[in-house]
């Protein structure tokens, strides 16, 4: 396995150490900003991962280990195993179960073999990463063929008064609130910003396709910045 590049390198030391400092409260800001709406997206990102081979699960940005929980929900005798880069989050994940596999490691150079998993799932996560089209591929490395992925994630809604509306939410009323609960304004900063340079769904739907995943569709969850993007490896 080739080594981070220095820039990959020190973006992986500043997100992970960002949730490190956000963790203890970080459940609890993600049902604020999504109304509570957060853990039904995620079974739904689960329930799209079907059919499914033989094998175990793969959780990316695993955090606190919501996601792997729902996929170790629906699929009790498999293996669900989760990565992130930040040991604080997958420490209140395993504080949540124990029977989850959790490891820290960066999307862009997984610690995993090839054509291992049945399926593969990230929730909120892409954004985050110095290289999306490395990540995806790396993410496609591990999956057995034709297995299927899925993906959560805040994309930048197509222009319009809704898009208008989230910007006023995501910069103006996010930053107040996060700092509040968590006491950790940068990371809340942050949090709008990282999304303002991500990709639209549909942009994330292109590099999806460029990585080699097929059958690649992705909806939106109203009001229209979370997505939900599948494909299958």
């Amino acid at each position: 396995m080739t080594a981070l590049l220095p820039h990959e390198r020190e973006k992986a030391r500043r997100v992970g150490a960002m949730f490190d400092g956000i963790a203890p409260r970080y459940d609890v800001m993600n049902r604020l900003m999504s109304a509570g709406q957060d853990q039904r997206w995620r079974r739904l990102a689960v329930a799209a991962l079907s059919p499914l081979p033989p094998g175990p699960l793969l959780d990316i940005g695993a955090g606190t280990g919501d996601l792997a929980l729902a996929l170790r929900r629906r699929h009790p005798r498999r293996t669900v195993v989760g990565v992130d880069l930040s040991g604080g989050m997958l420490s209140v994940a395993h504080a949540k179960s124990a029977e989850l596999r959790l490891a820290r490691a960066d999307t862009l150079r997984l610690p995993l073999a090839d054509r291992v998993f049945a399926a593969a799932a990230t929730a909120f996560t892409l954004r985050n990463v110095a290289d999306l089209g490395a990540a995806l591929h790396e993410i496609r490395r591990t999956l057995q063929p034709g297995a299927p992925f899925a993906c959560l994630e805040i994309t930048r809604p197509e222009s319009g008064p809704l898009a208008r509306l989230f910007a006023l939410y995501f910069h103006g009323i996010v930053p107040r609130v996060g700092a509040l609960v968590s006491g950790r304004a940068g990371a809340y900063r942050y949090l709008p910003e990282s999304v303002d340079r991500f990709v639209t769904g549909r942009g994330l739907a292109s590099a999806i396709t460029a990585a080699g995943f097929r059958e690649v569709q992705f909806r939106r969850f109203w009001p229209g910045p979370v997505t939900l993007h599948t494909a299958r490896a």
